[in-house]
């Protein structure tokens, strides 16, 4: 009897998928903005970086339509928003960084500014490892924690990593006070990303702890 009800229901979206693809563009932008800070930056980084969040954007909408339309979902609703709500970030900041980049014309990198790039890479493919993983999350609870750990403690190493930069920038720059003031949102920029990420691993964590 409830056998044609249940036909009538939308069919589960496919949640996963997109949060992976998303997490593809996640992991591409950050490798696109590792080649633009490793030595003189290139515009087609920049270009590539914009198309990247587009991309990103395309999925999101999809996700916010899905789960509209979709009765039955994975996990609630909420987590589901709040999640791909702040990988989006995630890719937002680093276009952010990006055409900050473009605008003051920067064309080198500090060592500092190098290695935070090279942390938001790193935390970018453990997302995109974490996120497969949700597709049973009984069974990879501990590994995803795992990841997820990662990504935070990474977050707190390029905390520090920025405030090496940014003091030495200040060194090195008290007779260049717009030099400075540009290092300093660059810095600034970066550990938006970093901290985007850290969200992103945190929405991941409050699933594993809610679902498995």
């Amino acid at each position: 009897m409830f056998a044609w009800f249940q036909r009538l229901l939308p069919r589960t979206g496919d949640f996963f998928g997109m949060f992976e693809a998303h997490a593809a563009t996640l992991v591409a932008a950050s490798q696109a903005l590792g080649k633009l800070v490793d030595g003189t930056a290139n515009k087609k980084y920049i270009v590539e970086i914009d198309r990247r969040e587009h991309e990103a954007d395309d999925i999101i909408r999809q996700v916010l339509r899905t789960v509209r339309q979709t009765f039955l979902t994975p996990f609630d609703r909420g987590a589901i928003t709040s999640l791909i709500g702040a990988m989006d970030d995630s890719v937002d900041e680093m276009q952010a960084t990006a055409r900050a980049v473009d605008t003051y014309e920067l064309g080198t990198f500090t060592t500092e500014m190098k290695q935070m790039v090279g942390i938001i890479a790193v935390a970018a493919e453990l997302t995109a490892e974490a996120l497969p993983l949700l597709r049973n999350v009984s069974a990879h609870g501990t590994r995803i924690h795992e990841i997820t750990e990662k990504i935070v403690r990474l977050e707190g190493d390029a905390d520090d990593v920025r405030e090496a930069g940014l003091k030495k920038a200040f060194q090195e720059q008290s007779g260049e006070p717009m030099q400075f003031i540009v290092s300093r949102e660059i810095y600034k920029h970066l550990e938006r990303v970093t901290d985007a990420l850290e969200d992103v691993a945190n929405e991941i964590d409050g699933i594993v702890i809610d679902h498995a």
